[in-house]
């Protein structure tokens, strides 16, 4: 008797290029047929019927995004909210659009193609207390910023007063500047005198409301630091700012970053090999996530500053060779380590979730991440122990 095969259902890798309007799918097979392209809006209904289409062309294992940090937020968490695998992609190579042109398909279906070739990385969740730790930096460093720009605009419009209001400013400290300024009375605006007075107070009273904002900000940032990662902020060294810095970069999954040498390279600590034939070389990391890389920076520095066995370190290394900012930089991957070993880690939060279909890509956090590698993890023998201190008070 003779058996009829039974169809096997395709298994489809979906790549999306993201815009803030409008999303453009491209679906593959495993031997990279293209299937189908559809375009959907960014809403809740467009991601709804995105997945619906997927779902239709066969066995999904998994979906390559552009920008989950960005346009294509939204989409990567309703993915993950479906039990879907999705994977960050970069966008294509630069030579390749100036080969075959440019256009949205094709970047979409050079994300599918990523996915396949196992070349992207599992994003960040972005639906946790990191991700209210993020939005709030945000607010904060625009609000540092604008009061920056204030002080300094109102430093620079007394120099330009006329003299009588000049004698009064000229000389006071950045705190009674603000006060004085924001308590002027402009009167009628019909004399350059007027005209310089309302200018100093509105700009004394935007920095003393900047400053508010700041006050509130900084509260809210360190409650949310002190619940999301006590034992972060328990690290000599290690104050608000720098902790929040370092859980932004790791994200609200950091279960995704398998080792300290990936942590030292999401940070921009890991030196970079730089070989050719005989000559054996790494070169600085200037990569990574620069604002994680300050806060090691600060951290290392306050250890520098308060650490007797930490400055011990770096006079042995000096006097072993190595320049002070050589020293640091080992430093900096020292720290690195003790905060992988202290990132809040949730168990039921898989990178790959377990309901995920069967011939899924990407099981293991590692897979298709690229921070699997051993990015150059230093030696672990002669570390200073003043990294591990448990004294002295925070850096910021």
């Amino acid at each position: 008797m003779t058996t009829m095969p039974q169809a096997v259902p395709a298994r489809v890798t979906v790549g999306v290029d993201t815009h803030a309007d409008v999303h453009v799918a491209v679906a593959k097979d495993t031997f990279g047929r293209r299937l189908d392209a559809t375009s959907v809006a960014t809403t809740p209904a467009g991601y709804a019927e995105l997945l619906d289409w997927a779902q239709r062309l066969g066995q999904l294992e998994g979906w390559g995004i552009e920008g989950t940090g960005s346009f294509g937020a939204g989409l990567t968490r309703f993915l993950r909210r479906h039990g879907q695998v999705v994977v960050e992609v970069n966008r294509p190579d630069r030579a390749a659009p100036r080969r075959r042109g440019k256009s949205d398909p094709l970047d979409a279906e050079a994300a599918a193609r990523a996915v396949q070739a196992q070349q992207g990385s599992v994003p960040k969740a972005g639906d946790g207390q990191v991700e209210m730790i993020r939005s709030l930096r945000v607010a904060r460093a625009t609000a540092m910023k604008a009061r920056t720009q204030a002080i300094d605009a109102l430093k620079a419009l007394v120099v330009t007063a006329p003299e009588e209001l000049r004698e009064q400013l000229r000389g006071l400290p950045a705190v009674r500047l603000v006060q004085t300024a924001a308590a002027l009375e402009p009167g009628p605006v019909t004399t350059p005198l007027a005209a310089a007075r309302l200018g100093l107070r509105t700009l004394a009273r935007r920095y003393q409301a900047l400053s508010a904002e700041l006050t509130t900000l900084d509260a809210e940032l360190e409650r949310l630091t002190a619940t999301a990662a006590p034992k972060l902020l328990a690290l000599f060294g290690v104050g608000a700012d720098s902790a929040g810095a370092l859980l932004v970069a790791a994200g609200d999954n950091p279960e995704r970053l398998c080792s300290d040498a990936a942590v030292a390279m999401l940070c921009g600590a890991s030196p970079i090999e730089a070989s050719s034939g005989k000559t054996r070389r790494h070169r600085l990391n200037r990569g990574g996530d620069r604002q994680a890389n300050a806060a090691l920076h600060r951290i290392v520095v306050a250890r520098l500053r308060h650490a007797q066995q930490t400055q011990g370190y770096v006079a042995r290394r000096i006097s072993e060779g190595k320049s002070k900012k050589e020293a640091i930089r080992c430093l900096k991957r020292y720290v690195a380590r003790e905060v992988f070993a202290v990132l809040p880690r949730r168990a039921d939060r898989a990178v790959a979730k377990s309901s995920a279909p069967s011939g899924v890509l990407f099981r293991d956090p590692r897979a298709g991440l690229g921070l699997h590698r051993q990015a150059h993890p230093g030696p672990r023998s002669d570390g200073p122990s003043g990294c591990r201190a448990r004294l002295g008070k925070p850096d910021n």
